[in-house]
């Protein structure tokens, strides 16, 4: 499967993956549907690597690559949350979507050569991103939710470097070990501050469905990575906002600012000069 459609299947995953939890955590704890979605992903990619016998591989270099990418999305996540907690979500979700910045300069500077049309597409699915989620363009922020977002960013869009550079050895290994490095993470913040969450045994099928999505957008944009170009994978796996925007008009039946409008079609156009180039 080519690249570009494995990393648009990864951004669908991931936006439908954001619906979810972002209802959930309307009502229960956001770091504890985060938390209880790293464990879910954990099982899910033990009997992955086990089923495909990818477990016997052996490790590699992959494994550090992968604990860096467990800590930057993880610390990425939560600083978003905490950002989306003491700001404007208009002003927050933009600021954060810029971490798809961060690999694309890494594959540009790393030598890569998109043609002149990929090039134009990347910018053009990169403004569209931003405009998609939802920025207001007059809304004030304080300083902490900006440097919070910022912070997001730069986790996010590390993730996506380790992820691909762990990848060229074994893109399921090293998601299996992403998710072990998370999960302990996790594990240790409960053991520091004695909390579990509040989720119930209702919650149980969202957790589940919002690991699973987790899981499969981590696998399809790590498969991308190993065989694409970082430069185009990334921006391609970074459209997700957009999926999230379109479920919440089509689902909740949330109206859009002009501007979202406006984004989603920037960033689609985006994505037909990145695959037509």
């Amino acid at each position: 499967m080519p690249a570009a459609v494995l990393a648009l299947l990864s951004s669908l995953c991931w936006g439908t993956g954001d619906f979810v939890a972002g209802i959930l955590s309307r009502k229960r704890s956001a770091y504890a549907v985060a938390g209880a979605s790293q464990i879910v992903g954990l099982v899910l990619m033990a009997v992955i690597v086990l089923v495909t016998g990818d477990l016997w591989i052996g490790w590699g270099t992959y494994v550090w690559w992968a604990a860096l990418a467990g800590v930057a999305g993880l610390g990425g996540l939560v600083m978003f949350y905490l950002a989306l907690a003491s700001g404007r979500m208009g002003v927050v979700s933009p600021i954060a979507a810029l971490g798809v910045l961060v690999p694309l300069g890494v594959g540009l500077l790393g030598g890569e050569t998109p043609t002149g049309v990929q090039l134009v597409g990347i910018l053009i699915a990169v403004i569209g991103v931003v405009m998609a989620s939802g920025p207001e363009i007059g809304g004030a922020a304080g300083v902490r939710p900006v440097a919070l977002a910022l912070g997001a960013a730069l986790g996010f869009g590390l993730f996506y470097v380790f992820v691909a550079q762990g990848a060229q050895q074994s893109p399921t290994m090293t998601m299996f070990a992403e998710r072990i490095w998370a999960t302990v993470l996790v594990v240790l913040a409960i053991l520091l501050t004695r909390k579990t969450g509040d989720l119930q045994r209702g919650d149980t099928g969202p957790v589940l469905l919002v690991g699973t999505l987790d899981i499969a957008a981590n696998l399809t944009y790590s498969l991308a990575a190993e065989v694409g170009l970082l430069s185009i994978v990334s921006v391609l796996g970074s459209l997700y906002p957009v999926v999230t925007v379109l479920l919440a008009w089509l689902i909740l039946k949330e109206r859009l600012a002009a501007i979202q409008y406006l984004g989603v079609t920037v960033a689609l156009c985006g994505v037909v000069a990145i695959n037509v180039g």
